[in-house]
């Protein structure tokens, strides 16, 4: 997936709607400020006390107990200590906080966007914009912004120490702050430039690992271990390279910088040396200002070294920002539907999908009255997923009136309308859980009632074979259970759902004899109390419908019930015959 680019300037909107999360928890982050300022507060007190030991403590007679100066030491040091752990434990507990609020606005954006969407994210990328961009965002900004609180008040507060000491010593090392500032921005733009590219790079690297992760039987089915390593190669030194990139952008801050602050360094030395031959400073006041600059310039250093973990964070969270503005799917609907009979009318329906030249439905007509079972049938492309795809509100008709119970499917909330249908299909899916709450998925858990729905699918006699029965944990999409297995469980969660309309989207098409015997089975027992849609390539999962649609190119060009169709000797009839004499 590649990453749309954004102009640096936008960075300003997402600062503005970073500081907007970190303002729902303000008292911590105010509260690590205040200790910040204390801990910073006590910095100048070091070289303060040195210089005073220095001009008074090597006389004969010190003014000051000797015992005083070790005491206030260690007390000077005890305080920065103390405020300085309670400063990163607030900031740390407020930046955990923000990184939460987050991740949920980010999954609630991925829940709700339109579905073009996860054909443009992958698995990988979605975890990585969800679990880790929050994470280096928060954690980089945070630390930055740490720093700066901590070098920054340090820098005030030991600047105005030294002017205190000596302010026109102390003017000489402001006269090169300008100049630094200008380095700074300078190479602030070039690693801004490079860390997006850097970003862009890295989800190319997932993108690349999640095809590996999910499609490693088709790897190795086609021997492409070479190839896969090959294409991750390719991307793997991409990456390598605009990381150096990154890495000398940021690490000509650090000698650019030194060399501006030794300039300075250099004229404030020449100037005290002149200041002690004239007799104008003593020796303590002379190391205590040096002392308190050399400090100082080290913590300008570790300031100007900010620039990289600023540039990452931003990045991160301006990725965070493009996944939180997706479009959310479009939903016009006002009607809330509690139930419904299952009475749906297609009339002149025709869909066509964004980027095709054909019609996936072309002036479709079909009917299902309450209770009764039809069946979808054709070749692959015929338009039979696209049918189901319209009833659940995934696509919309350009042509044409779908109803449900007389109401235009447009018309009734998706979230209403999604809740009247079950679905089985030939690509389940399941959830790291157990048996029972792959069962009882986002609904009130009813424990006669997971049984029930686990003995309608056949797979309540397994369940007793295994030592922890429903409460087994089936593993990661059901690695730990068969395919037939698997299809039976996705039975059981659609029986549990309760809905008055079910659909069977080739939900036998790869199941061996015994585990197509269970889907008929329940097939079988919902016939007549519900509204069945059946889409099969095995015609024999269809053979006691009420009635069959055959479609091609979108088209129903055969409709009837299933002996009628035999007797015609058209399109059905053929493809019955085929299968018979295939098998």
């Amino acid at each position: 997936m590649t990453t749309p680019s954004q102009p640096p300037g936008d960075m300003r909107a997402v600062i503005k709607r970073l500081l907007a999360y970190a303002g729902r928890h303000k008292q911590g982050y105010l509260t690590s400020i205040v200790f910040f300022v204390a801990a910073s507060a006590l910095e100048p007190a070091l070289p303060a006390l040195l210089g005073y030991v220095l001009n008074e403590g090597f006389v004969k007679a010190p003014s000051f107990p000797l015992w005083t100066v070790p005491v206030v030491l260690i007390l000077i040091f005890f305080g920065r200590g103390l405020f300085g752990f309670l400063a990163q434990y607030t900031m740390t507990w407020s930046t955990s906080r923000t990184i939460v609020d987050l991740r949920m606005d980010l999954v609630r954006a991925l829940l709700r966007a339109d579905a073009h969407l996860y054909h443009e994210v992958t698995p990988g990328v979605a975890v990585t914009k969800i679990i880790n961009d929050p994470q280096n965002a928060t954690t980089q900004l945070g630390g930055a912004v740490t720093a700066v609180l901590r070098d920054g008040t340090y820098t005030l507060s030991m600047l105005g120490y030294l002017f205190y000491v000596n302010w026109q010593l102390s003017l000489l090392l402001i006269v090169s702050l300008p100049a630094l500032a200008w380095a700074v921005r300078q190479v602030h733009r070039r690693a801004l430039r490079v860390s997006g590219a850097l970003y862009g790079s890295q989800l190319r690297l997932v993108s690349a690992i999640d095809d590996i992760a999910r499609a490693w039987r088709v790897v190795r089915t086609f021997d492409a271990g070479d190839f896969e390593l090959g294409r991750f190669g390719v991307e793997a030194r991409g990456h390598q390279k605009l990381t150096v990139k990154t890495a000398a952008a940021s690490s000509l801050m650090s000698p650019i910088s030194q060399l501006i602050a030794s300039l300075g360094i250099a004229a404030i030395l020449t100037s005290a040396l002149v200041q002690a031959h004239a007799n104008a400073t003593r020796v303590g006041d002379f190391v205590a200002f040096i002392t308190g600059a050399l400090m100082l310039v080290s913590r300008i250093k570790s300031l100007t070294d900010l620039s990289q973990p600023v540039i990452g964070g931003l990045i991160a969270s301006r990725a965070c920002f493009m996944l939180m503005d997706s479009p959310p799917e479009p939903d016009r609907g006002r009607i809330e539907l509690d139930a419904c009979r299952g009475h749906i009318r297609l009339r002149g329906i025709s869909v066509r999908y964004g980027g095709s030249d054909r019609d996936a439905l072309t002036g479709l007509d079909l009917e299902l009255q309450p209770g009764t079972t039809i069946a979808l049938v054709g070749a692959s492309g015929a338009g039979k997923s696209t049918v189901v795809n319209l009833l659940l509100g995934f696509v919309h008709p350009s042509e044409g009136l779908a109803t449900l119970d007389g109401l235009p499917l447009q018309d009734i909330r998706k979230a209403s309308l999604r809740r009247q249908f079950a679905v089985v299909s030939q690509d389940i899916v399941l959830f790291d859980g157990s048996i029972a709450d792959n069962v009882v998925y986002a609904k009130p858990h009813d424990a006669q009632r997971v049984e029930d729905c686990l003995r309608a699918a056949q797979l309540w006699d397994f369940v007793c074979t295994l030592p922890e029965r429903e409460r087994t944990l089936i593993g990661a999409n059901g690695s730990r259970l068969s395919g037939g297995q698997r299809q039976r469980l996705a039975i059981a969660r659609a029986l549990y759902k309760q809905a008055p309309i079910c659909i069977f989207d080739e939900a036998t098409s790869s199941l061996d004899t015994e585990s197509e015997r269970a889907v008929q089975s329940a097939i079988e027992n919902w016939h007549g109390s519900k509204t069945l849609i059946l889409i099969a390539h095995r015609l024999s999962t269809v053979r006691n419908a009420d009635r069959i649609y055959v479609l091609a190119d979108g088209r129903v060009i055969e409709e009837g019930a299933p002996a009628e169709l035999l007797r015609r000797a058209g399109p059905y009839a053929g493809m019955v015959q085929a299968q018979s004499a295939a098998a």
